[in-house]
């Protein structure tokens, strides 16, 4: 999203900037979610811990450490973009979340908020039930991945897609003013729709 934008010919696109985010999931989520749990994600968090999937203890210093991992990767991404002659990817707005003005397609604060309240909800539907002890064992990475290319494919237009509040977080630091502004959204939204899920996941599973 960030590195290739000042490349048109690259060709990447929104198709591109989905599978990228979809595809680090599904990597890391396979390389390191035998330790962790491989959330990556506020959001996720919380719905695993409303749905009786984590622990609640653990929530805050997963939070936290997601949190500030997402500020250095944004840093790293920072550095790295501003390498090439006359970048300014602060300018360009690091692909930070956002909406009205900051929108990519100019939409508004509601419909922002819906999207990734809607947006997060199936992605923890997803993550609920591909992790369930009988869903089809080895294929959680990949289904949840893929779930994040649809949802980007969906909602990038709409809010350059968060669904992560740690993910809004590390830009937003680095951009300022606007996108710090907004960061609220995306962490609201996403922490609401993934809570709903947890919710609607246990009154699924009730009595299995």
């Amino acid at each position: 999203a960030v590195l290739a934008a000042g490349f048109p010919d690259v060709g990447i696109g929104l198709t591109g900037v989905s599978f990228a985010f979809g595809l680090t999931v599904v990597t890391m989520a396979y390389a390191v979610g035998h330790i962790s749990g491989g959330h990556f994600n506020p959001a996720v968090t919380v719905g695993l811990t409303v749905a009786g999937k984590f622990a609640a203890k653990d929530v805050i210093p997963y939070v936290v450490v997601q949190t500030i991992a997402a500020i250095a990767a944004a840093w790293v991404l920072l550095t790295i973009a501003s390498g090439a002659p006359g970048a300014e990817p602060l300018a360009g707005g690091l692909a930070a979340n956002g909406f009205g003005d900051h929108s990519p397609g100019k939409y508004g604060m509601n419909a922002a908020l819906i999207s990734e309240v809607v947006m997060t909800f199936f992605f923890l539907i997803v993550i609920l039930g591909v992790t369930d002890k009988r869903a089809p064992a080895g294929f959680a990475p990949l289904a949840i991945g893929l779930a994040l290319v649809l949802i980007h494919l969906i909602s990038i237009p709409v809010t350059n897609t968060s669904v992560n509040p740690a993910r809004s977080t590390g830009p937003a630091l680095l951009v300022g003013g606007w996108a710090l502004e907004q960061l609220w959204l995306f962490w609201v939204a996403p922490i609401v729709g993934a809570g709903i899920a947890g919710v609607v996941h246990r009154w699924l599973s009730a009595g299995k």
